[in-house]
């Protein structure tokens, strides 16, 4: 039996999620200070929206290669590449407890391909996270702790979202 949707329709209401849920994330976060981080590069499409929703802030970027027109190539003090059990660590130690929003895009078509990185990325993210910042993602990566918040217009595909810390930090959504 065929899906009811086409996967052209599918790909448009995950991409327009994304783009909704970002939209709205940057409206969460405006006038905070911190960091951005993306977590997942794939094709930059996100990092480039990024780019234009925060022209200001400086944005972290980890994927396992890159594979990106060279207009989207990240500055190569802000590109991680790797494994994320390697990368996000590292990386850590340098840009700690000053990251405002994390967009991680870490899914893919074949779960089983992920190597349960729902299960161990939100941890690896944690030590990123200023008090009072959000987290998006297309996966459930949220921890123990993280305040799950519904992320407006997302109905469509399934977006996730969590306020971590101080949650006064940050206004309603």
């Amino acid at each position: 039996m065929r899906p009811l949707k086409s996967t052209l329709d599918r790909m448009i209401d995950r991409l327009t999620a994304q783009r909704v849920a970002l939209g709205w994330a940057a409206g969460c976060v405006a006038g905070t200070h911190g960091m951005v981080m993306e977590v997942g590069l794939g094709k930059g499409r996100t990092y480039d929206h990024l780019r234009t929703l925060f022209p200001a802030r400086d944005i972290l970027v980890f994927d396992m290669w890159l594979r990106v027109p060279t207009a989207l190539v990240p500055d190569e003090d802000r590109l991680f590449l790797g494994d994320f059990r390697d990368t996000l660590p590292k990386a850590a130690e340098r840009f700690g407890r000053s990251v405002r929003l994390v967009h991680a895009d870490v899914g893919s078509a074949r779960e089983e391909d992920e190597d349960g990185i729902s299960g161990w990325v939100g941890g690896l993210i944690e030590p990123f996270l200023a008090p009072g910042a959000l987290v998006l993602s297309d996966r459930r990566v949220g921890l123990s702790g993280w305040e799950e918040v519904e992320v407006p217009g997302t109905e469509a595909w399934p977006y996730f979202g969590w306020r971590v810390g101080p949650l006064s930090l940050l206004p309603p959504p």
